[in-house]
């Protein structure tokens, strides 16, 4: 059993509360007679990730008072034709910020699509432009999921500075981004931080003088009690489907962390799910209402 003394880090209890400002500035927004912010989404096949996700988006949109559209393509839509569409919504002064939900198929070339996107309607913060910035600390749209892990952090007042931080996994969505805003000067940030992968031979030992573990490889309960201090925050990313027969979905969602193991070592912790996932959704908004608020100034 978990021991009741670590303090979970409730990404839907946080995110909610997010809702409710966004909410309300979008509201005023209103109030002086703007337009709210328009999110779009481009969903290519049927992945069923992709599809929770994109639905999980627009529902979110509904509650904070944006308008949201989704497109739809078929699995077998050509780059080419997919391109055509970005650039109109780049044009269309009435979307304020689009998304591409990632992955696409094979025959589609994701990079060409990340950098056909207008730097200043990318809320998903994929574009080399936006990476550039945010790896130097400008403003910009930051990656999501990145930045909810930042804002759970800072509203759970913990503390960063000086300590060390291990994150696990280097992808250009999750690891790399949420590398660099750990060292930015600034709180949440001042970190020791240390990227681990696929490569690296001697993790185990790197784990044990984390003081904060980011767990984003994607491996199901990969981060077990002998990896972790006692003390250390850990912030879970980790949503695989593993299958399981009890569940009337047929499957159930694992993060990277063994929780049960780790949650009692730990002195705060997120849940899988309800825990990064929520944030990563209100962090798309928080980067649309971004958007619009760029466009006024």
């Amino acid at each position: 059993m978990a021991n009741p003394t670590y303090t979970l880090l409730d990404g839907k209890a946080t995110s909610a509360r997010i809702k409710e400002e966004i909410a309300q500035e979008v509201a005023t927004m209103v109030s002086r007679g703007e337009e709210p912010p328009h999110l779009v989404a481009i969903l290519v096949g049927h992945d069923g990730g992709s599809e929770t996700y994109v639905a999980s988006k627009i529902k979110t949109c509904q509650e904070v008072g944006f308008r949201s559209s989704l497109i739809r393509f078929e699995d077998d839509v050509t780059e080419e034709r997919l391109l055509a569409e970005i650039h109109r919504l780049n044009e269309d002064p009435s979307v304020t910020g689009f998304i591409v939900q990632l992955p696409l198929p094979k025959h589609i070339n994701e990079e060409k699509v990340i950098e056909a996107v207008d730097p200043r309607k990318d809320v998903d913060g994929f574009h080399p432009i936006n990476v550039g910035k945010m790896s130097i600390g400008l403003p910009c749209f930051v990656s999501a999921t990145p930045q909810g892990i930042i804002e759970l952090l800072r509203r759970y007042d913990i503390e960063t500075r000086g300590k060390h931080c291990v994150v696990l996994g280097r992808s250009n969505i999750v690891g790399k981004p949420m590398a660099q805003l750990l060292l930015h000067k600034g709180t949440p940030g001042d970190c020791t931080v240390t990227v681990c992968h696929s490569r690296t031979p001697n993790i185990k030992e790197l784990c044990l003088q984390a003081d904060i573990i980011v767990a984003a490889l994607g491996v199901p309960e990969f981060l077990r009690a002998d990896m972790v201090r006692p003390g250390a925050v850990i912030i879970d990313v980790g949503t695989t489907r593993v299958p399981d027969p009890s569940r009337k979905s047929g499957f159930r969602l694992s993060g990277d962390v063994a929780f049960d193991e780790v949650a009692p070592l730990a002195s705060f912790i997120t849940p899988v799910p309800g825990g990064v996932g929520p944030m990563t959704i209100v962090s798309l908004m928080l980067n649309t209402l971004k958007a619009a608020k760029n466009r006024h100034a």
